[in-house]
């Protein structure tokens, strides 16, 4: 059976591959570089300084004012010994196969690009907020100074001139890579196979397979332990992918109560 495209559901014709990140965690050194070029290249807000305690994350999670974030998870006594481990992860917006956050969006604020990914066109958001609770990641956030909802754009201008995303760009590592999501499957199924080879028995993949909850993600991940570990939900599923056979459904179900008043209605009458 063909997999779901909404690229050509979109409405889009002879479109260009279906563009997405495959991150790396387990080359990822947490320079935090994709979280700075991020910022930079698209106007993205400071933070402020916040060491959050005794941590590395001065960013704590990904909000309206950080499109990346690096995550620092320390592990102590990993495998039986004294030393801890660290685990690091670059997180980002997943740009759903079937998004939640497109679905419930009233202006079309929202919208799907030719090359797959979800977009946020602030200038049509009107600070509603619906598309906040729609995603199973918790990714988008509004600005509290408008109220606006804003998120990584996969670097909707650069790929649009054949660029690669910024956050890419700068990584030191290709912990970031970034591609068409078919060729990038491949590479991350075989990069999983060698590192089990070597021995990293707890490699695994996250966001690739088409058939989760939420069909798969245009940008997915690569991690050493389970995704709670890394704040990351297990099986994530965008509630509104079942809203078009909702909709048929009670549509039916509406005809046949209509259906039914009227024969009763005829039968009285008689």
């Amino acid at each position: 059976m063909a997999s779901y495209d909404p690229v050509a559901v979109s409405g889009y014709v002879d479109a260009p591959p279906r563009m997405g990140f495959f991150t790396d965690t387990s080359v990822c050194i947490g320079c935090k570089a994709c979280e700075v070029a991020c910022k930079e290249w698209n106007a993205v807000p400071a933070d402020g300084f916040n060491l959050l305690g005794m941590s590395y994350d001065n960013t704590g999670r990904l909000d309206a004012n950080s499109w990346r974030h690096v995550a620092f998870i320390e592990q102590p006594g990993f495998g039986g010994g004294d030393d801890p481990r660290w685990l690091m992860m670059s997180n980002v917006c997943k740009h759903c196969t079937h998004a939640g956050c497109l679905d419930v969006c009233p202006t079309g604020s929202l919208f799907r690009t030719e090359f797959g990914t979800v977009v946020v066109q602030e200038d049509i958001c009107n600070g509603c907020g619906y598309c906040i609770p729609a995603c199973p990641y918790g990714v988008i956030d509004q600005r509290k100074d408008d109220g606006r909802a804003w998120k990584c754009t996969l670097c909707y201008d650069r790929i649009g001139d054949g660029m690669t995303p910024a956050c890419a760009k700068a990584c030191p590592t290709e912990s970031i890579q970034f591609g068409e999501l078919s060729t990038l499957r491949v590479k991350a199924a075989e990069r999983v196979d060698a590192l089990h080879a070597a021995g990293v028995t707890e490699a695994r993949l996250y966001g690739h397979d088409e058939n989760d909850g939420v069909g798969g993600d245009g940008a997915f991940f690569l991690l050493l332990d389970e995704p709670e570990v890394y704040g990351l939900p297990p099986d994530p599923v965008v509630t509104t992918r079942d809203l078009p056979e909702m909709w048929k459904r009670a549509g039916v179900a509406a005809l046949a109560m209509a259906a039914s008043v009227a024969v009763a209605f005829l039968g009285r009458r008689r």
